[in-house]
């Protein structure tokens, strides 16, 4: 009998993005961390709220994550938002830059979570949506919503 991986654990999710924005590609990707913000983030202790990826010199950083300071660490000097490293390779992040170098398109980090240990970022490449599209979709909600409830009754 096969080994039945657990499911990762989600740390944060940013679900805000998913009604603002039409996600047109998803990445996965490692981040460089401290010891301490692994450990607040184990805690729950992060926010993906306003955070953004950008790419400079074929690096990809992303800004705006805070991450609360863990309560049992001795470093004082760690700023909560500061620029992290993505660990991503070099095709994907060419692939993204060329991406977001189009006119309202961006990359927006989509969920933090555990996947064998280790802690991953899902971003996507995103487009803004417009208030008609976001009210679209929450009409298209709502009626499955509806045809689940009604499925249910049936059954």
């Amino acid at each position: 009998m096969a080994k039945k991986e657990p499911s990762p654990t989600s740390y944060s999710k940013n679900k805000k993005a998913f009604h603002d924005y039409e996600i047109l590609e998803k990445f996965e990707a490692g981040i460089v961390l401290y010891g301490d913000e692994v450990k607040s983030i184990k805690s729950g202790l992060v926010n993906l709220k306003g955070s953004f990826i950008d790419i400079k010199n074929e690096e990809a950083f992303i800004n705006g994550m805070h991450i609360s300071k863990y309560k049992q660490s001795s470093r004082h000097d760690l700023d909560p938002v500061r620029k992290r490293k993505i660990i991503l390779h070099k095709k994907e992040i060419l692939k993204i830059d060329a991406a977001i170098s189009q006119q309202g398109v961006t990359t927006i980090p989509l969920e933090l979570y555990d996947k064998k240990g280790l802690i991953k970022l899902q971003f996507g490449i995103c487009r803004g949506k417009k208030l008609y599209d976001k009210r679209e979709t929450l009409k298209k909600r709502d009626q499955e919503r509806e045809i689940d409830k009604q499925l249910k009754k049936y059954r």
